[in-house]
């Protein structure tokens, strides 16, 4: 077992400092929020050690509201990261694979990785629209696989996959007997109708959200696993145990004060995000430099140098950041080439959105060869 820092994480704007971004474009969630604009008070909480699992009340409200499950079916977490983390270290041991989508949010990868479990990855190409080609993941299904792993709304690209599809994976999932691991975060964020969550369809799949990226309360860490199968639920409690043993009191009292107002958050947020959804489709529609695959979901796009364009991406990305202030998630946070990069559009105000993707304009006008 060995970890070693992300890259992402190494140059995150957390580490970089946020006074040295005036138009950051690399967040992968919506605005930060105060207490104050959510309308939650602290009370006088005594800060004794929580239940294990997760504050009953707020178990059911996201056992009821998001999988028509009980309390005992959702263990809480700090933040999803530490979901995704349990899941893994649970069910894979070293002898075991993981199929898993390439690009990805780096922890669906870095986790098992450093566990040392064989990484099968099913790479999502941008020229086919980064889809999931079903009949591979059947294919590259063997005896040794003990989990497969797939996020949707995908992350960085925003990608949907249809009811169909999401019904032919847990298929598969049950068919070989292993498990089938959603990583959820953006699912509240969906543009049309959402697909049902995994753990809602069958025992062999997890589930995984958080309030990090849809409600603007990343500060906090809480996020969530969810499963129908109470054995295995058992053991995910036994390795929470072994990190933190319970979450903080005081956050998990914010959490359950966000979810109550979840309708009202997510109405307010929605709107902001189809107005900056629009601006960004517009002005990729007029690239000649860029182009994307169009997003179904979430905060987040990936978009590319049309192939036909020479440019330095070192000079660029400099020159983006250095001379105008912008900052965007290069292709090489999800193991890709720096040709790629991660628009994060929910995170700026539409004036900053507006100004960013300027500054990506002109950033390219400046460095690509001539």
């Amino acid at each position: 077992m060995y970890f070693k820092r992300m890259v992402m994480e190494k140059e995150s704007p957390e580490e970089i400092g946020y006074d040295n971004i005036r138009y950051n474009l690399s967040e992968s969630s919506i605005m930060d929020k105060r207490l104050s604009e959510i309308g939650i008070h602290l009370d006088d909480l005594l800060l004794h050690y929580g239940s294990h699992g997760g504050v009953q009340e707020l178990k059911e409200i996201i056992g009821n509201s998001h999988y028509g499950l009980n309390a005992e079916n959702v263990l809480v977490c700090s933040g999803a990261c530490m979901a995704l983390f349990v899941i893994n270290a649970t069910i894979l041991s070293p002898k075991d694979s993981v199929l898993v989508i390439q690009p990805n949010y780096a922890t669906n990868i870095e986790v098992p990785r450093s566990l040392d479990i064989n990484i099968d990855l099913i790479k999502l190409s941008f020229d086919d629209g980064f889809r999931l080609d079903l009949d591979e993941v059947k294919s590259r299904v063997h005896s040794g696989t003990k989990l497969i792993s797939v996020t949707y709304p995908h992350n960085p690209s925003g990608v949907m996959i249809s009811r169909d599809e999401l019904d032919e994976l847990v298929r598969i999932a049950e068919q070989h007997d292993c498990y089938l691991l959603v990583d959820e975060t953006y699912r509240e964020l969906t543009f049309g109708e959402k697909l049902p969550t995994a753990a809602s369809l069958s025992s062999k799949a997890v589930s995984v959200e958080s309030v990090s990226k849809s409600y603007g309360v990343p500060g906090i860490r809480i996020g969530w696993l969810a499963s129908q199968d109470l054995e295995l639920m058992e053991r995910f409690l036994a390795t929470k145990e072994q990190i933190i043993i319970c979450n903080s009191i005081v956050d998990e009292h914010i959490a359950l004060e966000v979810l109550k107002k979840k309708q009202e958050l997510l109405e307010e947020t929605n709107k902001k995000n189809h107005k900056n959804f629009q601006l960004l489709k517009n002005w990729m529609a007029d690239q000649s430099v860029f182009e994307w695959v169009e997003p179904a979901g979430g905060v987040v796009c990936l978009a590319r140098f049309r192939p036909e364009i020479e440019i330095d991406t070192s000079k660029f990305y400099n020159t983006l950041f250095d001379d105008y202030r912008t900052f965007v998630g290069p292709g090489r946070w999800f193991d890709q080439s720096d040709r790629y990069f991660r628009i994060g559009y929910g995170w700026p105000t539409t004036d900053d959105l507006a100004a960013g993707l300027e500054g990506l304009q002109s950033a390219a006008r400046d460095t690509v060869s001539q």
